[in-house]
């Protein structure tokens, strides 16, 4: 059973990460608000909240292509490419797109929480000067970088997914060895 349970947890974590880089994507790609002189803001507008969307879309597409890997492996109990590239594939394939997804979510709660810092004391600066709109264009501004933060968040649990997925995945590949290795009298390994 615990052999049959490992590539189960594989496909809900696959799916998971699928399901959370999209939502990411859509958070953030939906994200914009038009300030009170008509200027449009959307995450385009920031070039770390560009680099957080193509992260999210690298994993997805990884996710995407590895679901169907990760049903046969189910629904089977074998591997589809009866070969060790597979695990190999998926190891190290899990673990460039967790550290990957794990760039994209730094720059992303990075870029927000600066942004958020000088917005405010932006708008204490104008507060002095006695501007009309001040405090609606903070509270654009404030939702505006909530929702990328909302984002950001979704990403990293999806990068939580990734993570663990390496790990089954570093399973699975010490698993798929043909032979395990053994010493000799002299406590050298071999096959």
């Amino acid at each position: 059973m615990a052999s049959k349970s490992v590539p189960i947890v594989t496909l809900i974590l696959r799916f998971l990460a699928l399901a959370l880089c999209a939502a990411s994507i859509v958070v953030l790609g939906t994200n914009k608000f038009t300030q009170s002189d008509g200027t449009k803001i959307t995450f385009r507008d920031l070039i770390a909240y560009r680099y957080v969307i193509a992260t999210g879309i690298i994993g997805f597409a990884y996710s995407l292509v590895q679901i169907p890997f990760a049903m046969y492996h189910v629904c089977r109990e074998k591997r589809l490419i009866k070969h060790e590239c597979q695990p190999e594939f998926d190891f190290y394939g899990d673990n460039i797109i967790a550290f990957l997804l794990a760039a994209g979510v730094g720059a992303g709660f990075a870029i927000s929480f600066e942004f958020k810092r000088l917005l405010k004391e932006f708008i204490d600066s104008l507060k002095d000067l006695g501007i009309p709109g001040i405090d609606e264009g903070k509270s654009k501004g404030e939702k505006f970088l909530d929702k990328a933060n909302l984002s950001t968040a979704l990403l990293l649990l999806g990068f939580l997914c990734m993570t663990m997925l390496s790990v089954y995945s570093s399973i699975q590949r010490s698993n798929s060895s043909s032979s395990t290795p053994t010493t000799n009298k002299r406590g050298f390994f071999f096959k």
